[in-house]
This record gives structure tokens, sequence and C-alpha cells, in this order.
């Protein structure tokens, strides 16, 4: 998922440096949002794995 949220971040600054302004808004957006539930499923993770040890 980290990887998803770095390729559409790559899409957005691409996408800006070319002048695409809705497209690199749109894929800065969805890399925002995939970064935010891979930092909840992370932290999910590890207190999972402390609450097993």
């Amino acid at each position: 998922m980290l990887y998803y949220a770095l390729v559409f971040l790559v899409v957005a600054l691409i996408a800006g440096v070319l002048g695409f302004g809705g497209i690199a808004g749109a894929s800065a957006s969805i890399a925002q949002v995939l970064f935010f539930i891979f930092l909840v499923l992370f932290v999910v993770s590890i207190v999972m794995r402390t609450m097993r040890r």
C-alpha cells in the first residue's frame, strides 16, 4: 500500500511539473489517503504484536 502511495505521489509531482493541475491534485489526494490508511494499519499491527507477547 505504501508503494501505491509513493507511485501516486510521483505521478502528482510529474503532473504538477508539466502543468496538469487537476491530475496532480487528484493524484496527491489519493496518495494522501493511501498513506494515512497505511499508517493506521501499521499502528494497529504494532499494537496487536505487542499485545500478543
